[in-house]
């Protein structure tokens, strides 16, 4: 004879099981396995070492109601804290820069006016109008995901890495060189889709601060 206990379990069982026969499961990427080469460890622990770095580049960003290029005549990076100087003829923004680390951002516009905030993406989009998730395209752009958030990652049949899911967003790797000596390759160029957002970013040079010119 069952006792109340037993049917709950029962019934909670019944739940969970028609739960996940109804939850649908995204396929992946034909040519994609979500499976990581031997050597991922160590890639992912050598390129979060690398936290001392600058880079030059071009930034467009396209969404629904604008969409715009800058220039990104420096990037550098120190640790948490970075320092990009952008110029665009975009919404009048000239020569833009942002100074912070995560979770603090100090916005310059070509007038002089600076911005504050502790939410660098929303002041990013009241200045500029653009959709721009700063504090993980940090890490993003050196391929990998962001400390916050669950994330997937995809690799093709040549064991490189291809896709990032993370925070709603799809981070797609076009193009890797071997930019810095001595450190395996890093992105040339990505792409990041959310919803009608992209933004990408396509790197020139890249360098360790004490090479570069």
């Amino acid at each position: 004879m069952l006792t109340k206990l037993h049917v709950f379990w029962v019934m909670a069982c019944m739940l969970l099981l028609s739960a996940c026969a109804t939850t649908p499961t995204e396929p992946l990427p034909e040519g994609l396995t979500d499976q990581p080469p031997a050597d991922w460890g160590e890639r992912q622990r050598q390129l979060a070492g690398f936290q001392h770095w600058q880079l030059q580049g071009k930034l467009a960003v396209r969404q629904d109601s604008d969409s715009g290029t800058a220039i990104i005549n420096r990037w550098v990076q120190d640790g948490e804290h970075y320092d990009l100087a952008l110029s665009s003829a975009f919404l009048g923004m000239g020569r833009t820069e942002l100074s912070g680390v995560p979770g603090y951002l100090e916005l310059t516009l070509p007038d002089g006016e600076t911005y504050i905030s502790n939410e660098p993406a929303e002041l990013i989009a009241a200045a500029t109008g653009w959709q721009l998730p700063i504090d993980s395209l940090i890490w993003w752009i050196r391929g990998l995901p962001a400390p916050e958030g669950d994330y997937q990652l995809l690799f093709d049949d040549q064991q490189i890495l291809t896709v990032i899911r993370q925070q709603g967003w799809e981070i797609r790797y076009d193009r890797w060189r071997d930019f810095v000596e001595d450190l395996q390759p890093l992105p040339a160029r990505i792409t990041a889709l959310k919803d009608d957002k992209r933004v990408r970013v396509a790197v020139t040079a890249w360098q360790r601060p004490d090479s570069a010119r």
